[in-house]
C-alpha cells in the first residue's frame, strides 16, 4: 500500500514554520507497513489543492492531507474537498457538541457562528473526532483511493493519527510487515564503521536492508526488513544484530529509534540511583535540554548553571580566578574545576562541564575557534578532554553536546565496574 502526504499552508512555503507533521505521519505509517511514496507542501490555493489531489490519486492508495481546516476564510481545504468529491457541507451534530463543550470548558469568549462552522463537514465524509481541537479529521474514498484530511496543528493531528487513523488503516487494509531495528554507535565515523562491517553488509538477504544515519560523532545503523512472514523477519533482524555486536560491539551504545544516548544514560542513572548536574558555558544549556526534554528527568537531573560570562565562572560557580589567568578560560583545568564545583553545589553523583570557543570570532580566550574542553566529575574524581571540532558554530556546539554524553556514559560505566 502506497501513501502520499500533502501539507497545506503558505506558512510552510515561506519558511515561517517547519513541516514536522509529515515526519510524524510517515513514521507512523511505516510502522504498520505502509510506504510513503511522496511528501509535498502546497499553498492555500484552490487550484493548487485540486491539482495535488488529482495527481496523488493517480499514484497512491492513500492520500493524507494536513492543514487548511481552521475557521477563517483562508482555510479552504473543506470547501475544496467538496469540489473534488462533488459533495456539499452538512452540519455534524457530534462535532458541534464537541466544539461547544470545548468553548464552555476552556475558552472565556462566547462561541461565534464562525467557530460553529467547524462542525460543517462533507456529507460523504467519515468524521475523525479531534479530541483537542475544533477542526475534525475527515475520511473520504474515491475510486479505491482513500483521502484523509486532518488539522495542521501538530498535537491535534498526532492524536487523530494515533487514536483513529492508524487503527482504521490496520483494520481495513492488508499490509506487509515492515520491521526496523536501529543500532546507535558512538565515537567512530560513518566510513570507518562501513569498513568494519563491509562483509556483513554484502551478505544480507534481499529482504533485509542496512542504512547509515550519521550525525555529529554518532552513527545510527538502521536494519529494515520487509515481507509477509513476521517471524522470519524478526529472526533475521535478531541474527543481524548479534552479528553486528560481534563486529562493532565496542562502539554500540543503544538500540531503537527512541533510544538516544541521552535516554540510555538516563536509564543508567535511574537504575543505579545516580544524579547529574551541569555547568555549561559554550553549550549554553543544550545539554540540560537533551535531558529535560525526556519525561521523568526530575528523577536524576539535579539542575545546571550556564555561566557564559567568564566572571560568573568565578563569582557564581567558584572557579578560582588564578586558574583562569594561568590556563585560560578555555582549558581542561578550568573545565575540571567547573565540573567539581557543580558536583558540590548540586550534591550530585556526576557533573559535566563545558567551556569552549564555538566562534565565529574569539571570545575571552585566544584558543582556536572550535576548541572545546569537557570535564566529567564523579565520586572517582574528574576527567577531562580537549577537542577541536570545527569552524562552524552550530556544528561545534552539537559535537560538544554529543561528546559530553559519550564521556559521561564512560564514567558511569567506570564507576559501575569499580563497584563490582
Amino acid at each position: 500500500m502506497l501513501a502520499e502526504i500533502i501539507t497545506i499552508g503558505d506558512e510552510i512555503l515561506i519558511g515561517q514554520i517547519v513541516d514536522t507533521n509529515s515526519v510524524f505521519i510517515a513514521t507512523e505509517l511505516n510502522k504498520i507497513g505502509i510506504d510513503v511514496h511522496q511528501i509535498s507542501s502546497i499553498r492555500d490555493d484552490r487550484e493548487h489543492i485540486l491539482t495535488a489531489l488529482t495527481e496523488a490519486q493517480s499514484r497512491v492508495d492513500l492520500v493524507i492531507v494536513t492543514g487548511g481546516l481552521g475557521p477563517t476564510k483562508d482555510d479552504i481545504t473543506k470547501h475544496t474537498f467538496c469540489e473534488f468529491f462533488d459533495d456539499s457541507l452538512i452540519e455534524n451534530k457530534k462535532v458541534l457538541e464537541h466544539v461547544e463543550a470545548l468553548f464552555k470548558k476552556y475558552i472565556k469568549t462566547p462561541i461565534s457562528e464562525v467557530n460553529k462552522k467547524q462542525a460543517l463537514v462533507p456529507s460523504k465524509a467519515e468524521v475523525l473526532m479531534n479530541e483537542f481541537g475544533t477542526a475534525p479529521g475527515m475520511w473520504l474514498t474515491d475510486k479505491d483511493t482513500v483521502f484523509v484530511s486532518m488539522p495542521g496543528v501538530p498535537f491535534e493531528m498526532k492524536a487523530i493519527v494515533k487514536d483513529q487513523l492508524i487503527p482504521r488503516l490496520q483494520e481495513r487494509f492488508d499490509r506487509p510487515y515492515i520491521l526496523h531495528k536501529t543500532i546507535l554507535t558512538y565515537g567512530m565515523g560513518e566510513s570507518r564503521v562501513a569498513e568494519r562491517i563491509e562483509d556483513f553488509e554484502n551478505k544480507l538477504p534481499d529482504y533485509l536492508k542496512l542504512a547509515y544515519l550519521p550525525n555529529l560523532g554518532r552513527v545510527r545503523l538502521r536494519l529494515s526488513a520487509r515481507g509477509a512472514d513476521k517471524e522470519v523477519l524478526e529472526k533475521s533482524i535478531v541474527k543481524a544484530v548479534d552479528e553486528l555486536k560481534e563486529l562493532i560491539g565496542d562502539i554500540i551504545v543503544g538500540y531503537d529509534e527512541d533510544e538516544s544516548l541521552e535516554r540510555v544514560i538516563a536509564n543508567m542513572l535511574v537504575t543505579n540511583d545516580f544524579t547529574l548536574a551541569l555547568a555549561e558555558s559554550c553549550t549554553g544549556g543544550k545539554l540540560a535540554r537533551s535531558f529535560t526534554k525526556m519525561e521523568g528527568a526530575s528523577r536524576y537531573f539535579k539542575g545546571g548553571l550556564v555561566p557564559y560570562d567568564t566572571k560568573l565562572k568565578t563569582t557564581v560557580l567558584g572557579v578560582p580566578e588564578e586558574l583562569i589567568k594561568k590556563h585560560s578560560v578555555v582549558s581542561t583545568q578550568v573545565a575540571e574545576s567547573m565540573a567539581t564545583q557543580a558536583l558540590k553545589m548540586f550534591t550530585s553523583d556526576f557533573a559535566i562541564a563545558t567551556t569552549g570557543n564555538a566562534g565565529p570570532t574569539k571570545g575571552d580566550s585566544d584558543v582556536e575557534v572550535g576548541t572545546v574542553c569537557i570535564a566529567v566529575a564523579s565520586p572517582k574524581g574528574v576527567v577531562s578532554e580537549k577537542f577541536v571540532f570545527s569552524n562552524h558554530r552550530e556544528r561545534t556546539i552539537g559535537k560538544a553536546v554529543n561528546k559530553s554524553l559519550e564521556l559521561l556514559q564512560n564514567q558511569i560505566l567506570e564507576l559501575l565496574r569499580a563497584k563490582r
